[in-house]
């Protein structure tokens, strides 16, 4: 299968091949999707084949208006309608009980749920409205590796598998969005993102984080939950304290292997670039290490030679918590610590 490069004046065509049962990757605020029409189950049986992605990892329903989340689901919550007005559209994804027929099993992995998002990004908004449909939309990529925030992402993952992909360049956010369950009695956050809990809080009061670890009988209400996620080909280690970046660079020194390091300038400026193979810049803060988290990890899997990457870490606050939840996700929890170095 050829796979196109849309431009994002080509709609039209990217929607004619979603209605004709082909996947098209779209851009969103947060990584690139991989779009299929949500209402063809064969559409979307082809979205887990062409990304290695496991059938009961559930998947996000975009959409293009709070009616079409209505045609689907049951709205009655009150947080629903306020969380809309406040973060639509947005980095916020919502669970809400489905009403009876509403969507196919292969969408939802077999609940009684599904998971409803309006993207921050006028392409892929017209893209919906084009097609006519609500589009399933997982991140771009093969399954259990790093989330695409370009097209070339996506085209490194998936040429020869999808119909095309519309190029709207980088992505803002870089990370997924945080997802809400809005179907059980307290609000629970399964997956934290750039809108966090305290911004959530402020509209619709108190509410928790997913403390429940999912057994592998278990069926996952939100992506992310379950499955190996983020990983490059190089081992990643978390460097939790700027200040041990020179002790765990002489540590990986002594590994014999090539090694990479991903921080932010003013820690790669005190750096020897001869000490280490390559280096990636986070920017300036967590808010651009974020952005970049993702490219960062792919630009290493571009250099086979790199075989351990250490990896700047911020504090679990505010945006820190989603980069870092991505961040132990891409290292296996492999922090780095002196111990190790002595």
């Amino acid at each position: 299968m050829e796979t196109k490069r849309y431009t994002v004046n080509q709609i039209e065509q990217a929607a004619a091949a979603l209605n004709a049962g082909e996947l098209v990757s779209f851009p969103t605020e947060t990584v690139y999707g991989l779009g299929a029409d949500a209402t063809n189950p064969a559409a979307v049986k082809k979205v887990y084949a062409a990304k290695g992605r496991p059938s009961d990892n559930p998947l996000i329903v975009h959409v293009a208006s709070v009616e079409t989340v209505e045609h689907y689901a049951v709205t009655s919550n009150p947080a629903f309608r306020q969380l809309v007005k406040a973060f639509w559209p947005g980095s916020l994804t919502i669970i809400l009980p489905l009403k009876h027929g509403a969507f196919d099993a292969v969408v939802t992995g077999g609940l009684k749920t599904a998971a409803f998002r309006m993207p921050d990004n006028q392409v892929t908004l017209s893209l919906i409205k084009a097609a006519g449909v609500p589009i399933v939309g997982p991140s771009a990529n093969t399954s259990g590796k790093p989330s695409p925030t370009l097209a070339d992402h996506v085209l490194h993952d998936l040429t020869g598998k999808i119909a095309g992909v519309i190029d709207d360049g980088p992505t803002g956010v870089g990370l997924e969005s945080t997802v809400i369950d809005l179907s059980v009695a307290t609000p629970v956050i399964l997956r934290p993102g750039v809108v966090t809990q305290e911004a959530i809080e402020r509209v619709i009061g108190p509410i928790m984080t997913n403390k429940h670890k999912v057994g592998a009988a278990e069926t996952p209400k939100a992506p992310g939950m379950k499955y190996k996620h983020y990983a490059p080909n190089a081992q990643v280690y978390i460097v939790a304290n700027p200040d041990d970046f020179d002790a765990a660079i002489d540590w990986a020194s002594q590994q014999a292997v090539p090694f990479g390091v991903m921080a932010v300038d003013t820690i790669l400026e005190k750096q020897a670039k001869v000490r280490f193979k390559d280096q990636f810049s986070l920017g300036e803060s967590v808010v651009t290490a974020s952005q970049h988290l993702f490219e960062g990890l792919r630009y290493f899997d571009l250099n086979p030679e790199v075989k351990l990457i250490l990896v700047q870490g911020f504090a679990k606050e505010g945006v820190g918590l989603a980069y870092m939840n991505r961040l132990e996700k891409s290292a296996g929890q492999k922090y780095f610590s002196k111990q190790q170095a002595d």
